[in-house]
């Protein structure tokens, strides 16, 4: 009887597809996503949820995806990779270019055992792309560059960003590489190289700088870089290491031998950092007081509006203390009119806090734990993706939402409407404005939308609205024991019970459901590997709690 009852109530609650359109906010333009998880096809929808245009690929996602101004997809797929797959971190290995008639016009395949295009690429105006790239770095190779023994595995995974050239239709040339190995420091052992004060060198990277919070101890992936862009006026490249809680800034003047040194370019320091915010512990000044991202994704120049110039970051909000979430930050990097950032001697990069924060006080109302995006579209609003709930929404300059979509493709498929959202992660969403030459040139006749059995639709309308979903938490659930290695207990708090449990690897990824409503439920992970999970519940009025599970 219980389970017929709650079915009749979850049918009268949307799920899916668009939620909130106010017309009079900025309704000129086009979203571009790619769902996460084992899906092989990129959507452009209109701002009332109707499908404009796919490409269908023959991979699933490597994280990102670009429209280009002929109308093609720039896209990362995930290229099976036996050793960098093992980490479970979310990589690609294949870049391809697929026109508007779903056509793959070029490809070019980074993936062996000794390096894997990870999560990012970005377009650059010469028609070039940068690449973010792990290196697999032998135990040995760290030991001699003086990593400490004790935080040490089987190996490392270390970043570096490489410029290439497309050549043909499956082929490219390397035009310029910077890699972080080439610009380490450590203070443990005199005799090994890069030997030095770290608080001296806030150019340099600790090679022994771990966040135990991000990645256990001897884990491979040491930094997690997962966001490369770009700033064509600067001639900077603008990065994220997630496991840092840090971004960092290169000079991009550079040829690829200045940038293995420590002289040279625009800026006069190689491929050294020239700046970095969020975690200055990293480098020797400071302490987890002085923390202020947690574990990020997606840092980006604003290049219009009142934050002009500024750069804009998803901090997700991952080991924050309370109240903890997610949050939109903008920051005003210390910059001069050539480019430089300044630093006060023995002090830390500013800002000392963020132009702009969103929501003004971190809730578990908003909190995507990985992934996440957020852009500045032409009026100034800002389109955010919630990437774990695969929930996109606009706000205004008051924090209104404007506009709301939630993405109705889970595991590669359509959902029907008022089917749980489960499994529609999206790594990124990007907004493109109408007048955006890809539109010019190719039919732009909306279709219907996407989900199965849609809800009206009427764009003519003054306001279209259905029930808000920010993965709003109503209660709390208790999630114990937590590492743990075989049963794990989840209890809620409050008066909703569980009704979906979902455990995904980090990198979203869907492992293992639990479909059954109760107020307590036992979940098995004793077949998981080793490792850091995210679980995600939701109750039975769709309230949707998600958290990190430890399997030891």
């Amino acid at each position: 009887m219980s389970l017929f009852c709650f079915t009749q109530v979850f049918a009268q609650t949307q799920t899916v597809g668009l939620f909130t359109r106010i017309v009079g906010s900025y309704d000129s333009g086009y979203i571009l996503f790619p769902p996460y998880q084992n899906s092989d096809t990129t959507y452009l929808i209109n701002r009332c949820g109707q499908l404009i245009h796919k490409w269908p690929s023959t991979y699933t996602p490597g994280a990102d995806a670009y429209l280009l101004p002929d109308g093609s997809l720039l896209r990362a797929g995930h290229y099976p990779n036996v050793i960098f797959d093992s980490c479970g971190c979310g990589i690609g290995g294949i870049i391809e270019r697929i026109d508007w008639n779903g056509n793959v016009v070029w490809h070019y395949i980074i993936s062996d055992n000794s390096q894997v295009q990870s999560h990012d690429i970005f377009p650059l105006p010469n028609g070039n792309i940068l690449v973010d790239v792990w290196e697999n770095i032998s135990a040995h190779d760290a030991l001699a560059a003086g990593r400490d023994p004790a935080i040490l595995g089987t190996r490392l995974y270390s970043p570096k960003v490489i410029e290439i050239k497309p050549i043909g239709t499956s082929s490219a040339q390397i035009v310029w590489t910077w890699r972080l190995w080439d610009h380490l420091i450590q203070d443990r052992d005199p005799v090994k190289p890069n030997y030095g004060i770290v608080s001296n060198h806030p150019e340099l990277v600790n090679i022994n700088f771990i966040n135990y919070a991000a990645e256990p101890s001897k884990a491979p992936d040491w930094t997690h870089l997962n966001s490369v862009a770009y700033n064509p006026t600067l001639d900077q490249v603008l990065l994220s290491f997630r496991n840092f809680n840090e971004i960092c800034i290169i000079d991009h003047s550079t040829d690829s031998a200045m940038a293995a040194g420590h002289k040279g370019g625009k800026y006069s320091k190689g491929g050294d950092l020239i700046y970095r915010w969020g975690n200055p512990a990293v480098y020797g000044r400071g302490t987890t007081a002085d923390v202020k991202l947690f574990e990020q994704h997606d840092p980006e120049w604003i290049t219009s509006g009142k934050y002009n110039g500024q750069i804009m970051i998803f901090n997700n909000g991952l080991g924050r203390l309370a109240p903890y979430g997610s949050t939109i930050d903008i920051i005003n990097p210390p910059i001069d009119s050539s480019g430089n950032y300044s630093l006060a001697a023995g002090g830390t990069y500013g800002p000392s806090s963020s132009s702009y924060s969103y929501p003004p006080l971190p809730s578990t109302s908003f909190f995507s734990t990985n992934m996440g995006s957020a852009q500045v579209v032409p009026n100034g609003d800002i389109l955010i993706d919630n990437a774990n709930s695969g929930n996109f929404f606009e706000i205004d300059s008051n924090n209104n939402i404007v506009w709301q979509y939630v993405n109705p493709v889970s595991g590669g498929a359509p959902l029907a409407q008022y089917k749980p959202a489960i499994g529609n992660s999206v790594y990124r969403c990007l907004f493109y404005p109408a007048n955006y030459a890809a539109f010019t040139t190719h039919s732009m006749d909306p279709g219907k939308p996407i989900e199965l059995n849609p809800l009206p639709n009427d764009c003519d309308s003054t306001i279209i609205s259905g029930t808000p979903l920010i993965s709003a938490v109503q209660q709390q659930i208790a999630i114990y024991p937590n590492p743990s290695t075989g049963i794990v207990t989840l209890q809620t708090s409050g008066t909703a019970a569980i009704r979906n449990i979902a455990i995904m690897d980090m990198a979203g990824r869907l492992l293992q459901t639990v479909t059954h409503i109760a107020y307590k439920q036992q979940i098995d992970v004793s077949k998981l590997a080793d490792g850091i999970y995210l679980l995600k519940t939701e109750d039975v009025n769709g309230n949707i709690t998600q958290t990190k599970l430890i399997r030891q």
